[in-house]
């Protein structure tokens, strides 16, 4: 069955969450969700779950046309494709439907953010960081191993999964740049082949 991909979304927003992580990190990227489609249709993460409400947040479906990102002018982003086995994609879809499955039990880790910034090593069953969700799914599948505690994982660290990097701008603007996509996948194979 041909080669097997996930898609890791990291972006800013201007939310006052996300300018703290980016006061105390000096991070570019402070917000990490995971798809299974190139489009994004299905992008999964933790974060508030009301759009003027960052207090209660919780385990997600995200959409890029709603929500936190219709309200930013700009979305600065980056799109990392990974390929992984056939039996990897299927641990890391089976992995998601459980948080689908029984998406109320699960909690946004807010305490977790003092924890990162301090670099305590504490996890919880039901409560996630956006990151922590993310390298959940890829550590648990046997993808990516930080030999680190999730908690600890940044949106930033996932630049380091080794993946390929295959949107990098104005999340507001992927819908223009998935129209060209065929086109420039195209072109980006065929100088990854010259170069290889």
């Amino acid at each position: 069955m041909g080669n097997q991909y996930l898609y890791i979304v990291l972006t800013r927003t201007n939310t006052t969450m996300s300018r703290l992580i980016q006061i105390f990190k000096n991070d570019k990227y402070t917000h990490a969700a995971i798809s299974f489609d190139k489009n994004l249709n299905q992008m999964y993460s933790f974060g508030r779950k009301h759009t003027f409400n960052p207090f209660i947040g919780g385990f997600k479906k995200e959409d890029i046309n709603k929500g936190i990102y219709k309200l930013s002018q700009t979305v600065p982003s980056v799109i990392i494709e990974i390929q992984v086995s056939k039996e990897q994609h299927e641990k890391a879809k089976e992995i998601l439907e459980q948080f689908i499955s029984n998406s109320n039990l699960y909690k946004y880790n807010y305490i977790g953010l003092l924890h990162n910034i301090f670099k305590k090593s504490v996890c919880y069953e039901n409560r996630f960081l956006c990151s922590e969700f993310v390298y959940h799914i890829l550590n648990e599948s046997g993808i990516v191993d930080f030999n680190k505690s999730r908690n600890l994982v940044r949106p930033i660290n996932l630049l380091d999964i080794g993946g390929k990097i295959i949107y990098k701008g104005d999340l507001k603007r992927m819908n223009v740049w998935y129209k060209t996509w065929d086109i420039e996948e195209i072109k980006i194979r065929e100088l990854n082949t010259i170069y290889e």
